[in-house]
């Protein structure tokens, strides 16, 4: 047993198996049931790390049978055996999808860690249970959960179980998103663990890791000094050259990535002596796999006249590892070293080699069902059969190309609930391993040397480009986000075109969905950079103070771009509705400003943003109780100005509306609350100062005792749901996107999706003058008339105002946009 465990920590996870089985046999042959299903339970995560998920699953199904066995329910250790058990089998079923099964497992576990009376288990339990949660999309309750979790731990004495109960509840922290508060329970853990070195000797070694988890948090903060300053304590203070190691891996790989060449090459010669001296094993593999993958990255980065040989030291690296795993049975980490390898020739243009190598470790991933990884080498494989070049039909290989690109979305989108529990790194690289994905799988959809894309490769790259607006959610709420379903334009509403822009590193696309027609394609061949710089400067050039001339010309050019080409096909369908799925930076521009030198695009048609079609909610609005619940603060708070319109705007909208009203001081948290449980309004209106940003933690509006959180907004707003109906429209008019924020934009999305509100209307940026409360209360006027749609009556109101003298100029009607259901 000793010798097993030995093996394990050393990351020698196939010997570590063979002599837990010897162990099993051994215990078997006494009759000592207890210790066999406890060894059946090591046996168990060590079947798991090895990718061998049927051997897993049944040592854990013959350890619960040994305990079920009638002559143990009296043994008073039985109790914390099957805790054991049952915590591995909820750690198996997570990782095979099965978060339901896994919550009811570990809810199992923490009654069997009660009758054992041991704390520590009862905990660890518990964030199991958030983690499960998390995973099936339950925030709220997992949160309540991690809130229950911290509550007991801050009224415990300082100990270690404190410090472990708040080490792992800052790392549970950090997946699940809550960074700011990830930090502060690390920081208590550190401040205690510090406290008790001299007192409890293992405190020390917690330190190393406390100090990591830190680093990983101040890391996805993007506060890299900080990050590093971590890591640097971290090293320091492992209790072990491997630990050690591991953290100096990381710190490496923040370096690359910050582009800090100096310190990189300090760090590098030191990481490489002490590889030599790892015992060999899975972590040792591991180690070397991620210098790989660093070295290649500076190579990527032109760092050779740094460092020479990067890729030569790097091959070496992997074909170590992949002796060593081949050696251990580790199926997995062979797949992780020969793809990174394929990935490394990739690199050198040996297209054969690469090929050979990735689908061979893309294979091994398969035979492990390991989506979290087979979905990198198939992405990879796509990459090897274009062999780099524009377009990839010169390659001869577009349709092998095309079939694995399509292969690695579908394994992506399998694993949209896991992609966080499953993979912590990818919090890190989100823009780096999941967005090129989909972004590269519709440019090669789209590319074509001469005649247009087929039917069939826009329809496929109109569900790819949603598909990464889905996975963009995901990633900023990091969890799943939402349940996706298809809806058919047409059968909505037949008067309105869908409109997909795409930013390509090469192209600028756009995809048309008309009703009952085929769909329409037109690109240009400006690239990334020069739209993206286009969409910049018209933004700046929405400011108050500007003229005419200094925004017409954009927006004209960015309507010839998008709609141009399909002018007299709208007028021909009699389209009244356009609804935009913008990209990236489109995001932050008010589509109603674009001008056809005639007229803005609001004149014509009204205007509708959406994450995509499979996010709506498609029923119109019931005009018959037409009440709201309005919220908002006049008055300076926490720093932000006064909004003196804001009396005046809610004042009017009664007049037009009955409502509940919150207005200062009695606009507290509890207080909304209350309010949304009770009132089945179907409008929220918030007239308050709130953000929008790229980070969920800096997604927020304001009450009166304070932030109300992106995350905190979806309890208050969906804690109704099964109980009244849900809420037809939230309006957010003092709201902004972050200024120096390029995908801001996504909160706001963000906000709209996760509210539970079918519709949600939001301002880019806030325009704190008497036009908001002019608009608001023409909207409100419109929106009672019969017949007139929410996106219609948005129209109105905006041209209304445009009409108006003093705010003729787009700053002060165009940045209300209405997200998801026009009706």
């Amino acid at each position: 047993m000793q010798q097993a465990e030995n093996r394990y920590q050393a990351g020698q996870i196939s010997e570590a198996a063979a002599l837990w089985q010897q162990a099993a046999a051994r215990y078997e042959r006494e009759g000592d049931r207890l210790n066999q299903a406890l060894v059946l339970s090591f046996l168990g995560n060590a079947f798991e790390d090895l990718g061998q998920w049927t051997q897993a699953n049944g040592a854990i199904e013959q350890a619960i049978l040994l305990l079920n066995a009638q002559n143990l329910a009296s043994n008073p250790d039985a109790s914390s055996v099957l805790a054991q058990v049952l915590t591995t089998q909820g750690k198996l079923q997570l990782a095979q999808g099965k978060a339901s099964e896994a919550l009811e497992t570990w809810q199992q576990a923490e009654t069997a860690y009660r009758k054992a009376e041991d704390t520590s288990g009862i905990l660890g339990s518990q964030i199991n249970q958030a983690r499960a949660l998390q995973s099936e999309g339950l925030y709220r309750r997992s949160t309540a959960l991690l809130t229950q979790v911290e509550k007991f731990l801050q009224d415990q004495p300082d100990s270690r179980l404190k410090v472990t109960g708040l080490r792992n509840l800052g790392k549970i922290l950090r997946l699940v998103g809550n960074l700011a508060q990830s930090r502060t329970v690390l920081q208590q853990s550190l401040t205690i663990a510090e406290k008790l070195r001299d007192e409890t000797p293992q405190s020390a070694s917690d330190l190393s890791g406390i100090l990591f988890s830190l680093g990983n948090t101040t890391r996805a903060q993007e506060e890299t000094d900080k990050a590093l300053a971590f890591y640097q304590q971290a090293a320091t203070t492992a209790p072990s050259l491997t630990a050690k190691t591991q953290v100096q891996l990381v710190q490496l790989s923040l370096l690359v990535e910050a582009d800090r060449r100096a310190e990189a090459q300090r760090l590098l010669p030191q990481i490489q002596a002490q590889l030599v001296e790892l015992p060999p094993g899975r972590l040792a593999a591991y180690a070397r796999i991620n210098l790989a993958q660093s070295l290649t990255k500076m190579k990527s980065r032109g760092w050779e006249a740094m460092s020479p040989n990067l890729l030569t030291t790097s091959a070496k690296e992997l074909a170590t590892a992949v002796q060593q795993v081949r050696a251990l049975g580790d199926r997995r980490a062979e797949s992780h070293a020969l793809g990174t390898l394929g990935g490394l020739y990739e690199t050198t243009h040996q297209w054969d080699n690469a090929k050979t190598l990735t689908q061979q470790a893309l294979s091994l991933a398969q035979s492990i069902d390991a989506p979290d990884i087979a979905y990198q080498w198939q992405w990879q494989l796509g990459r090897i059969f274009c062999r780099g070049t524009q377009p990839c039909s010169a390659t001869g290989n577009q349709q092998n190309a095309t079939f694995a690109y399509s292969e690695a979305v579908k394994t992506l989108q399998s694993l949209r609930s896991d992609l966080v529990a499953v993979n912590q790194d990818v919090q890190f690289s989100f823009r780096e391993s999941v967005e090129p994905v989909y972004r590269q799988f519709v440019e090669l959809l789209l590319q074509s040397e001469s005649s247009a894309p087929s039917q069939e490769s826009l329809r496929q790259a109109r569900e790819g480009i949603e598909a990464l607006q889905l996975a963009e959610l995901d990633n900023f709420f990091r969890e799943a986000c939402v349940n996706a379903r298809p809806v058919k334009i047409d059968e909505i509403d037949p008067k309105a075109a869908v409109v997909y822009p795409i930013i390509l590193p090469n192209q600028f696309s756009v995809i048309v969905s008309l009703p009952n027609q085929p769909l329409h394609y037109h690109k240009s061949s400006l690239n990334q950079a020069e739209v993206e710089q286009l969409l910049t400067q018209t933004r700046q050039s929405l400011r108050p103070t500007a003229f005419a001339k200094d925004w017409l010309p954009l927006a004209q050019q960015i309507y010839d771009l998008l709609l141009r080409p399909v002018e007299a096909e709208l007028a021909a369908s009699n389209i009244k509705t356009l609804v935009f799925v913008p990209d990236g930076l489109l995001r932050s521009l008010p589509m109603s400003v674009l001008h056809d030198r005639q007229q803005y695009l609001i004149e014509k048609y009204s205007v509708v943003l959406t994450p995509g079609l499979q996010l709506l909610q498609p029923q119109p609005l019931e005009r018959l109780n037409l009440n709201g619940l309005l919220a908002g603060l006049s008055q300076a708070r926490e720093g932000f100005s006064a909004l003196p319109n804001v009396v005046a705007e809610i004042n009017q909208i009664e007049a037009e509306i009955p409502a509940q009203v919150l207005l200062n001081g009695s606009f507290t948290n509890q207080a909304f609350q209350n309010q949304i449980d009770s009132t089945p309004s179907p409008i929220v209106h918030l007239a308050t100062h709130g953000q929008f940003s790229s980070n969920a933690d800096d997604t927020f509006i304001l009450a009166w005792d304070g932030r109300i959180n992106v995350k905190q907004l979806d309890q208050l707003l969906r804690s109704r749901e099964g109980k009244l109906n849900p809420i037809e429209l939230l309006v957010l008019s003092a709201c902004q996107t972050a200024t120096g924020d390029k995908r801001s934009a996504l909160g706001m999305a963000g906000v709209a999706v996760r509210s539970g509100a079918r519709s949600t209307l939001a301002s880019l940026w806030s325009v704190s003058d008497r036009s908001t409360s002019l608009l608001m209360i023409n909207f409100y006027r419109e929106l009672g008339q019969p017949g007139i749609t929410k996106a219609e009556a948005l129209r109105r109101a905006q041209v209304a105002l445009l009409q108006e003298d003093d705010y003729a100029a787009p700053y002060y009607w165009a940045p209300f946009v209405l997200l998801g259901n026009w009706l």
